[in-house]
């Protein structure tokens, strides 16, 4: 039983495919039982040296020439990017091939169009590593989990930011050069916009969203903010109130609708996710029949992330060969996205203040204002200065909004040093 194979991309997760293909054929047959024959790779370079041998007749600078190819009847989509993937993965589609990918920008922004198109063709569209690299999360949440009505969904998905707040936290070393490091490294781009900016954490906040709770959220629309800005004393000031900093991806369930936001998190250190370290990712998720559920290990990586590449082909391959109708394990709803002003969370702030009395009082005024509880007040300094360290009660992002411009105009505060979020109730 053959599938003719097809990949677009042969960077660090498409040469692992493909070496995976040609090298260890066999032993994938004698585990799956099927022949996954690899017909046609596309590459941006094809006199680009490669560690594994890929034969010249397989090569092709035309991504359309693998979709195209009556052979290829399975398509694989490891270029990146919203295009030319979105024009490449919808083409292999219409022309009844099954679709594997790995491009949570594409998925994100145009899932449920593409998740649609697959459907009307009868064909799969899969996209396990599209989120957590190696960790599986994409089937736990649209199959073992689909009569759990889930609460929460944490996660740590970006590799990058994970190491750099790690180095952060730990060595005590500026942003600008654990940011040099992790780039040296290959952890991080020559232009890491996508990565310290929130970008690519909220694409895939989008799309574990939209499967955990069964309604669509765009990846564009879901608010994010960076670690760019990230001064390495707050990261010390949370450490000694016993949290840890965090880029956390989040999408709840609320009153208002599904709550969905990217920022950086005071994870308090007893939590599960506080122990997540360096590169590795982590997702965790709560519901009231299965408690609480870890999911953590490598969420980049050419390996980890072509071994999940290579389970959707498998099970695409599958489903080919058995010929039948193929439907989506989720039905998506219209969206739901709650308006981030609505939504209820913790603050931590960090207040640059004149050291004189009365300043506390004012400021705790400013905040009951705007109905924002101070749950707990630290003040490090003295002489002309102080710094004060302020953790809140839930309110409302409008409320906390409402309340630091306010703070900003007080005479009393110099500079509004910090503000996070804070995990927890």
């Amino acid at each position: 039983m053959q599938v003719g194979i097809g990949i677009i991309g042969a960077g660090t997760v498409g040469g692992a495919l493909a070496r995976k293909l040609l090298d260890e054929g066999d032993a994938i047959a004698a585990k799956s039982g099927l022949g996954l024959d690899l017909v046609k790779v596309a590459v941006r370079n094809p006199d680009k040296a490669r560690p594994f041998h890929l034969p010249a007749d397989r090569v092709t600078t035309d991504p359309m020439e693998v979709v195209d190819d009556d052979r290829v009847q399975l398509v694989v989509e490891l270029m990146g990017g919203l295009e030319p993937a979105g024009a490449v993965v919808e083409r292999a589609l219409r022309a009844g091939k099954a679709v594997v990918t790995a491009n949570k920008e594409l998925v994100a922004a145009r899932g449920l169009e593409l998740t649609s198109l697959a459907e009307e063709q009868g064909v799969a569209l899969l996209y396990e590593a599209a989120v957590g690299g190696g960790i599986p999360i994409i089937r736990p949440l649209s199959q073992s989990l689909a009569g759990e009505p889930l609460s929460r969904v944490l996660g740590i998905v970006n590799g990058t930011t994970n190491f750099i707040l790690t180095k952060m936290t730990e060595e005590g070393a500026p942003y600008d050069q654990v940011l040099a490091e992790a780039q040296q490294l290959g952890f991080a781009e020559a232009d890491p916009a996508a990565d310290v900016g929130g970008g690519d954490a909220a694409s895939k906040a989008a799309i574990l969203a939209s499967l955990a709770f069964g309604t669509w959220i765009d990846g564009p629309s879901v608010p994010r903010e960076g670690i760019d800005t990230i001064d390495v004393a707050d990261l010390s000031h949370a450490a000694g109130l016993g949290y840890v900093v965090k880029l956390l991806a989040v999408a709840e369930e609320t009153e208002a609708g599904v709550a969905v936001r990217v920022h950086p998190t005071l994870v308090p250190d007893d939590h599960p996710l506080a122990s997540i370290r360096g590169a590795h990712n982590a997702i965790y998720i709560e519901g009231p029949q299965i408690g609480e559920l870890l999911f953590s290990g490598p969420g980049a990586g050419g390996d980890p992330t072509a071994t999940a590449v290579l389970g959707d082909v498998i099970d695409a391959a599958r489903e080919l060969l058995a010929g039948a109708q193929v439907t989506p394990p989720v039905r998506f709803q219209p969206s739901r996205l709650a308006d981030l002003d609505h939504t209820v969370t913790r603050r931590y702030y960090r207040l640059e203040v004149v050291d004189s009395p009365g300043v506390l009082a004012s400021i705790a005024e400013e905040f009951a204002s705007h109905d924002v509880s101070i749950a707990s007040v630290w003040q490090e300094g003295r002489g002309a200065g102080a710094t004060l360290l302020i953790v809140t009660h839930e309110a409302p992002e409008a409320a906390h909004a409402a309340a630091e411009a306010e703070l900003r105009a007080l005479p009393v505060v110099r500079e509004v040093g910090a503000m996070f979020r804070v995990l927890g109730g």
